[in-house]
């Protein structure tokens, strides 16, 4: 069993929280963003939106700048640097992205070896007080790292996908709120509260996932995907991951793993296989075709709907880590036998009050 790591501080910081079952919650809240070309994920500018310190904290994919936000609120500006529907694992910081980390009073991360070249820009350039916080590794341990077929143990990275897990998901949250609560000592009421805010939600996610994976036939309870990001959430969710098309070099499988993944379908009689939106590859088209299987695609990273409205009341309430969660279900149960129509109930909105989209 998974070993989740807690936050210490957030014993004070969680008192007047409520508890939501016995696996460790979480809360967060999305940040705005900017459409600029020098920082994609970026928040409103100052004219849009007035926030109540000069803070800035730095993060890196989607998930995590929604889940960093919601906790933020408009007390502080969060920055996303990596643009969605960007390669996480090999995007290049530009030089623009290095401006805004010198300013950064906080950088957020997964690590685990997915974001390096960001890491490694960052603790050149930061200031020599900003703290780089890495949220995956600090959710497990070492012992609980996935190796698997786009990760193998032999190169030494682990699957870094931790966020798709809700559960995890509840975890970086909870160190969100620590580490803000940190930053910003003032705000810690304020964090807190938005947190127990943010918990109920990834509470009602966690309970619609476990609703649409019962309602999904067994004998198809199975993920085949182009990129190995799904290992932690079929842990969690009841799920057996068979296999994934893209290799650990992230180029094209050869010809004859195309063949071996075809047998393998046909073997395991799963009825769909899943592509990527981040990574389009006509061989999973092939690979569909020829196994005679529905091929749809999911998302680990890249947000549903229209992200480009500053503005909370503009903004679409879908583009949300658990927006993505939400379409991620209705597309497994649409392909795999369940009752997508379970996932109508979600509110996949940010936490009310919250500036970040």
């Amino acid at each position: 069993m998974q070993r989740l790591r807690v936050p210490g501080l957030l014993l004070a910081l969680s008192l007047s929280l409520t508890a939501c079952g016995t696996s460790p919650e979480t809360a967060v809240s999305p940040s705005p963003t900017e459409s600029t070309e020098s920082s994609p994920a970026a928040s409103p500018t100052a004219d849009t939106v007035s926030y109540k310190t000069d803070l800035l904290v730095v993060t890196t994919v989607a998930p995590i700048t929604n889940i960093v936000s919601n906790i933020a609120g408009d007390r502080i500006r969060v920055v996303g640097i990596i643009p969605e529907g960007t390669d996480s694992h090999t995007f290049e910081p530009r030089p623009s992205d290095g401006e805004i980390l010198t300013k950064a009073n906080l950088i957020f991360v997964n690590g685990l070896a997915l974001e390096q070249p960001t890491m490694n820009l960052a603790e050149t350039v930061k200031p020599k007080e900003t703290k780089v916080y890495e949220l995956g590794s600090n959710t497990i341990a070492t012992d609980d790292w996935v190796f698997d077929n786009s990760f193998p143990q032999a190169e030494g990275k682990p699957n870094p996908h931790l966020w798709v897990n809700t559960k995890f998901s509840e975890v970086y949250a909870k160190y969100a709120a620590e580490q803000l609560s940190k930053l910003d000592p003032e705000g810690a009421d304020y964090y807190a509260a938005n947190l127990k805010a943010y918990l109920a939600k990834l509470e009602a996610l966690d309970q619609v996932t476990r609703e649409v994976v019962a309602s999904i036939p067994p004998e198809n309870r199975k993920l085949l995907t182009y990129h190995d990001s799904w290992p932690y959430w079929a842990k969690q969710y009841g799920f057996e991951v068979i296999g994934a098309i893209q290799p650990s070099d992230f180029n094209e499988p050869s010809a004859q793993d195309v063949s071996q993944l075809i047998d393998q379908i046909r073997d395991t009689k799963v009825p769909a296989i899943f592509g990527s939106e981040v990574f389009p590859s006509k061989v999973s088209e092939q690979i569909a075709r020829e196994a005679n299987v529905k091929l749809a695609n999911t998302s680990d990273d890249d947000l549903p709907g229209d992200g480009s409205a500053v503005a909370v009341e503009n903004s679409d309430p879908n583009h949300t880590y658990i927006g993505m969660m939400a379409d991620n279900l209705r597309i497994l149960a649409e392909n795999l036998g369940g009752d997508p129509s379970l996932v109508d109930k979600l509110d996949t909105s940010n936490v009310v009050g919250s500036t970040a989209k």
